[in-house]
């Protein structure tokens, strides 16, 4: 549910929604916000303030957009980093943000056009210089981890003190949405000259909410910025995440008033937020896909046969109804069957075939099956999708023993040490599918554990994506991306979770979006 029918909510909401004009980044118009003041209705809402406390399911890997390496950072990212584009909560689609406007005056030039008397939490100016600054060190920092994100950017320069100009080595229609993300958060120079590689725990940004503390695995604490750009919001006084892993834990955690919020429930939990009375369940469609990462830099899973045997292995819907109590959608591919951008023709390649399986595995060389180095997360959710899968692939010869730790530890053990075969994890989406492809298959990607070269025509279709603004050709080159991946078994897509929230009733105005990361923008406590 979606508390809309509220007429503070309705204005909590409309004030910065309903007057808002997108004209479009893919036409390469420029985008232009206009916004209405607050009323005395909003001037009550937004005295009331209050801390929002909220159980997270997973402590950061950084509180540094560039360094960051785990989906889950973004909800504490999101508060504390203003983004140069903002997207829509219900279709991505880009919106302003730090940049008022932006436009193409040809295809590979971008022009973004940033907002005056915006100051970083640190009170040093946000302007050009200062994009420019974030921009270039995303790019090419040897600890970033999005430089992949910005490789179609040429250069970057400063056209005028509020004005940037992006020239590109080729077209890329998707860069808007791209800055939306972590390549669009700006950081303050100054904060990153003072604290150098400490930046990960030191986060200054233009947000609404200035950090305040983060006591590791436990706690981080945020507070309401009172110098934040747009004086419309924000709305709470503060943020306080309290870090529990266990979603049954952080459920109760709200059901026993010790917290206001808990998000990324499982649908295990869904009934008992329905009946239990004490909280509200808010609910939505993702681009959050639980998958199988794939180390294929050698040994069995550097043969193609081996990694489609896996696909063939996974019967998805059971892995749903089981683990997911059917708050989800079977996976087939990296997007969701309602995105604009997919492919029906795709989904049908991996059936549930244990025999195919079987057959794949035998013609590889491996007729008595293989053993893996599993790897995995020890929350109860995590555990329970692994111990199915561990069924599923040991029916047909796949064996091994899944070895689990927290979520930083695990990701950062297979991501950035190359440990294990595979790991059971999640893709929490990007606002533009082309930043999804590049940041997962690329050769020099963080999220390719092996560091393997993707397959001939994969980062030319992932180009050609990017190269026009016509849907339809877009659509077309994405058609391509997914049955390269797909045909050559780059991961084991697995299901796509439903977004689950459980909140107290004086929380007003809690929104899902598509990416299934809360951002508590326009969220207020009613008094």
């Amino acid at each position: 549910m979606k508390k809309k029918d509220n007429p503070v909510v309705a204005e909590a909401e409309g004030f910065t929604l309903r007057r808002r004009e997108f004209l479009g980044m893919l036409t390469g118009v420029a985008a232009v916000a206009t916004m209405a003041g607050p009323s005395a209705l909003m001037a009550k809402v937004m005295d009331n303030g209050g801390i929002l406390r909220v159980g997270a399911p997973a402590n950061p890997s950084s509180m540094d957009p560039a360094t960051g390496g785990s989906g889950s950072d973004h909800v504490f990212l999101f508060p504390v980093f203003a983004t140069l584009v903002e997207w829509d909560y219900d279709t991505l689609k880009a919106e302003p943000g730090l940049a008022k406007s932006w436009e193409y005056p040809d295809s590979k030039t971008l022009v973004l056009n940033i907002r005056e008397g915006v100051k970083f939490h640190d009170g040093t100016e946000l302007d050009a210089e200062a994009v420019k600054f974030n921009l270039d060190r995303s790019r090419t920092d040897p600890r970033s981890n999005i430089r992949s994100d910005l490789a179609s950017v040429e250069k970057v320069e400063v056209t005028a003190p509020h004005e940037v100009t992006v020239h590109l080595k080729s077209p890329d229609t998707s860069l808007p949405l791209v800055l939306s993300d972590r390549a669009g958060m700006m950081v303050s120079p100054s904060s990153i000259k003072k604290f150098g590689e400490e930046s990960d725990r030191n986060p200054v940004g233009a947000g609404h909410m200035k950090f305040v503390e983060w006591n590791d695995g436990d706690r981080i604490i945020l507070e309401r910025n009172p110098d934040y750009w747009n004086k419309e919001r924000p709305l709470l006084d503060g943020i306080n995440f309290r870090i529990i892993t266990d979603s049954s834990t952080r459920l109760r955690s709200v059901m026993s008033g010790q917290n206001d919020v808990a998000y990324q429930l499982e649908g295990r939990q869904k009934p008992l937020i329905e009946r239990g009375g004490s909280v509200e369940g808010v609910y939505g469609a993702t681009v959050y896909c639980f998958q199988i990462y794939l180390n294929h830099a050698s040994g069995p899973l550097s043969n193609v046969k081996v990694r489609q045997a896996l696909n063939y292995a996974i019967n998805r819907e059971a892995l749903v109804r089981a683990s997911m109590h059917g708050a989800g959608e079977p996976a087939y591919m990296n997007l969701p069957s309602s995105h604009w951008a997919y492919d029906a023709d795709v989904a049908e390649l991996y059936s549930y075939d244990p025999d195919k399986a079987r057959k794949l595995l035998a013609e590889a060389g491996y007729p008595d099956g293989i053993e893996l180095d599993m790897r995995g997360y020890n929350d109860q959710g995590s555990v329970q999708r692994q111990e199915i899968l561990q069924g599923m692939l040991a029916d047909v010869g796949i064996r091994g023993t899944f070895k689990t730790g927290t979520v930083p530890d695990m990701s950062a053990a297979y991501f950035a040490r190359g440990e294990g075969d595979f790991l059971v994890s999640a893709w929490t989406g990007r606002p533009d599918p082309s930043l999804t492809y590049a940041l997962l298959y690329a050769g020099d990607s963080y999220f390719n554990a092996g560091k393997v070269e993707p397959p001939e025509g994969l980062m030319e279709a992932i180009r050609a994506s990017r190269s026009t603004a016509d849907l339809e050709e877009r659509k077309k080159a994405f058609s391509t991306v997914q049955r390269i991946v797909m045909e050559n078994a780059l991961v084991v897509p697995l299901a796509f979770r439903e977004d689950i929230m459980a909140a107290v009733p004086k929380v007003e105005n809690l929104q899902t979006n598509l990416l299934g990361k809360p951002k508590f923008k326009h969220v207020y406590l009613e008094s």
